[in-house]
């Protein structure tokens, strides 16, 4: 059981509002509680519309909540200076997306880099450190490749590369199979699989399909804003 494990993610009466005060305001998430144990591969399910990108955005201290608290491995995120959260969101968050986010034009290379530009990180080590994890997700003979020249599941295994190269102790990923097919989404999420249970890090998996959502260690369903079930996955083994 996760319960004598550290508890990484700890959000209590997350509320989201936008347009407040104003005649077409919209209430996005009506009071989420959310804990994360340290070395947990959780997902949160549920179709479009239900909130789960809001959601990522608030654990990914890319927005804040109108309401709750969030600490964030024991850090009290709601209070945290802008600076600080971008410190926070570089060296301990991971973020993997639906549309890749890489820089056109750029080698995978440089694009896994840039994270470790922002952080100071000097140049050799840059590159080492990029050619390992590329290396690591099967990239490494295309690494001077740029996006334009790479299928979806390769530049997927780009972008979850860049996300580890700060080390992080989460990932966050928003859809990560939502654009591939079936058996490029099967490769990612073996992947995801490997990094949990080899390197312990803590994957937050954001999914509108049950199917994989139910490979996880515990399946959040968010409906209408509201977390409306919460269970062990059927197919995860410990």
């Amino acid at each position: 059981m996760t319960s004598n494990k550290k508890v990484i993610i700890d959000a209590k009466g997350i509320v989201k509002r936008f347009n407040i005060g104003k005649p077409n305001e919209l209430e996005i998430l009506h009071g989420i509680d959310l804990k994360v144990y340290e070395g947990e591969f959780v997902s949160i399910v549920g179709t479009s519309g239900s909130g789960k990108s809001t959601l990522m955005n608030i654990i990914g201290l890319l927005d804040k909540p109108t309401e709750g608290s969030y600490v964030l491995d024991g850090i009290d995120v709601i209070k945290a200076r802008d600076s600080e959260l971008s410190h926070i969101r570089n060296q301990q968050i991971g973020f993997v997306f639906q549309t890749y986010n890489l820089i056109a034009r750029t080698s995978a290379l440089k694009n896994v880099e840039l994270p470790m530009l922002y952080g100071g990180v000097k140049a050799d080590e840059r590159k080492v450190r990029a050619e390992e994890l590329l290396e690591l997700v099967d990239m490494g003979a295309r690494k001077d490749h740029t996006p334009d020249e790479l299928s979806g599941g390769q530049k997927q295994r780009v972008a979850i590369a860049r996300s580890l190269v700060n080390r992080p102790s989460i990932i966050l990923a928003d859809e990560p199979t939502g654009a591939l097919d079936s058996k490029t989404g099967r490769l990612i999420m073996d992947l995801f699989h490997k990094l949990n249970e080899e390197q312990g890090i803590t994957i937050v998996f954001i999914t509108h399909s049950r199917e994989l959502a139910e490979e996880t260690e515990r399946v959040l369903t968010l409906k209408d804003g509201c977390i409306i079930d919460e269970r062990r996955g059927l197919r995860y083994v410990s």
